[in-house]
């Protein structure tokens, strides 16, 4: 199996995508596996800020050039920001997806939503089972 980055300080969810509780505010995005998954990016469909966000909800879709997939929210919350920077650069996904290839800032309900995700070890031998 290929040896995908795995970041210690997020939680992941069973569909690949991964939340950093920072601040106020939960950055998420998805995982270096998904990007690897999806391959060259060419796409990605934004939410606005301000729309509410319901926990395993489709968030917003990621288009390559194999597939359209949609990204769920691993937590609930409201929209507090986009990363405006992929409407001309989707690659950054690609790139760094836990850095400069973030998706969204969400405001949670419940920051405690997050405790009940994967943390980075049980994610990793979540991937060794895909």
């Amino acid at each position: 199996m290929m040896d995908y980055r795995i970041e210690s300080d997020r939680r992941y969810t069973a569909t690949h995508e991964w939340v950093k509780l920072d601040g106020p505010l939960a950055v998420m995005g998805v995982t270096d596996f998904a990007q690897h998954q999806l391959s060259d990016l060419v796409f990605v469909d934004l939410p606005s800020a301000g729309e509410p966000v319901e926990k395993g909800a489709s968030l917003l879709t990621l288009e390559s050039v194999k597939a359209v997939s949609d990204v769920f929210a691993p937590i609930s919350g409201t929209i507090a920001e986009v990363n405006d920077a992929l409407s001309e650069h989707p690659e950054l996904v690609n790139a760094d997806p836990y850095g400069e290839g973030w998706l969204v800032k969400l405001s949670p309900r419940d920051r405690a939503e997050a405790d009940n995700l994967m943390d980075a070890d049980a994610y990793a031998r979540w991937l060794e089972a895909v």
